[in-house]
């Protein structure tokens, strides 16, 4: 038996309701917010990632997909969306647009990943990019857009925030993290000694239980900000505080990729187990001119739908509320003969017109089998259509989940409410 690549998901009829509640949650926001949709190839020259995201990260050494085509150019799936996003802004002039640029997306992506629960090898993500504002005031902005998601979607999520500096200030918080982990160099992983040559920076971001406890007692990146990013990550508490929005100060946070700086960020729910963070971001002024753009700095987040699906789900559970189902019939017509087949079909179609939801037989059931097959799909209403019926004009009527019966004319179904 074919079965679906590992780490790849099938995403089921029951389900797709919910993702449709995240879609049009997604877009009514970001439409509130001023944001334009973007959608960017599937796949992409690698060198955009080796270049934008950085060759030490482990997307680039160890997780994109990659693949030569027949001119010899490497190609690989995208692994992310900032530096799509960032390429198109800058192949399609768009940083010619007004400014502050607001776009955000709603795709798939693929990384080569060991695969468990909310994490596979091809996931789903929303994220949001804006461009041409350095100011405090637009990095909260675009935390309050992901915020405004999880309050509209039931979902509880903890916001913790970080500044990492700028290229200014960074230099002497890596020479303080090589002085300080190299005096515990045995104690490292082997990922994190060799960070310890390459970006120290990310020995912070390691998941090793090991070097966790080290980092507790690391250098803190608030400690080494220069003047301008200690003010520019207190304006971003301002900001935050006065939308109302709750946020702790966590100085692990550095997230994965070579291009942030100042402000990074995630939102952690305590719903999904160990792979917590559902939402990432902050960040990059110098992604944009890195790729052979203008000076363009920008900040934006990606968030993994298949958490937050299952924070969506856990949450219900706890709260005891239903979540979004596929739609049901509200009326099955039942046809006897071959006149009443063709009547029903005519009917049938007329009613999805008027955009009511109805269905009718089309694999030559019995009546019996019908009016089981009505009742498996959750249909409200039944009508049995015959010869009689026909020649009368009226009909009998069956309420499916509660029994009740009554006649009615055949005009008057188009009118019949749930």
């Amino acid at each position: 038996m074919i079965q679906k690549p590992k780490g790849t998901l099938d995403i089921l009829p029951d389900e797709i309701p919910l993702w449709h509640k995240i879609e049009d949650t997604v877009r009514t926001i970001t439409s509130k917010y001023g944001f334009s949709e973007i959608k960017f190839p599937t796949f992409e020259q690698s060198s955009l990632f080796k270049r934008g995201v950085g060759g030490t990260t482990d997307i680039v050494q160890k997780e994109m997909f990659t693949m030569d085509d027949r001119d010899g150019n490497e190609l690989c799936l995208r692994p992310e969306g900032t530096a799509c996003v960032v390429r198109s802004v800058i192949e399609n002039g768009l940083f010619n647009e007004p400014m502050p640029l607001k776009l955000y997306y709603f795709t798939n992506f693929f990384r080569y990943e060991k695969p468990q629960a909310g994490r596979s090898r091809e996931f789903y993500q929303f994220g949001i990019e804006m461009f041409g504002t350095e100011k405090a005031s637009a990095d909260a902005t675009v935390i309050s857009v992901a915020d405004m998601l999880f309050k509209k979607l039931g979902v509880n999520a903890r916001l913790n925030i970080n500044s990492i500096g700028c290229p200014k200030c960074r230099p002497n918080y890596h020479a303080a993290l090589i002085e300080y982990f190299s005096a515990h160099e045995s104690e490292l992983c082997d990922t994190c000694r060799e960070r310890l040559k390459t970006n120290p920076l990310r020995i912070l971001d390691c998941k090793s239980p090991i070097c966790g406890a080290l980092c507790d007692n690391a250098p803190k990146t608030v400690e080494h900000l220069c003047d301008e990013c200690g003010e520019h990550f207190e304006d971003l508490k301002t900001s935050l505080e006065a939308m109302g929005i709750e946020y702790s100060v966590n100085p692990r946070i550095v997230r994965g990729l070579d291009y942030y700086t100042r402000t990074v960020f995630e939102f952690i729910s305590d719903d999904i187990g160990a792979q917590s963070t559902v939402c990432g971001g902050g960040r990059y002024d110098g992604l944009v001119k890195e790729l052979d753009g203008p000076e363009l700095c920008g900040i934006g987040f990606g968030l993994g739908i298949t958490r937050l699906v299952l924070a969506m789900k856990k949450n219900a559970e706890k709260q005891g509320t239903e979540l979004p189902t596929r739609e049901r019939p509200l009326i099955y017509i039942a046809p006897m003969g071959k006149t009443a087949e063709t009547a029903a079909i005519s009917l049938v179609h007329k009613l999805r017109t008027e955009q009511i939801a109805a269905e009718c037989d089309i694999t030559g059931r019995s009546l019996k089998a019908q009016m089981k097959y009505a009742d498996k799909i959750g249909a409200t209403y039944a009508v049995v259509l015959g010869d009689n019926e026909i020649e009368n004009g009226i009909c009998e009527l069956k309420n499916l989940r509660n029994g009740e019966k009554r006649s009615i004319s055949i005009e008057e179904i188009a009118n019949i409410k749930e």
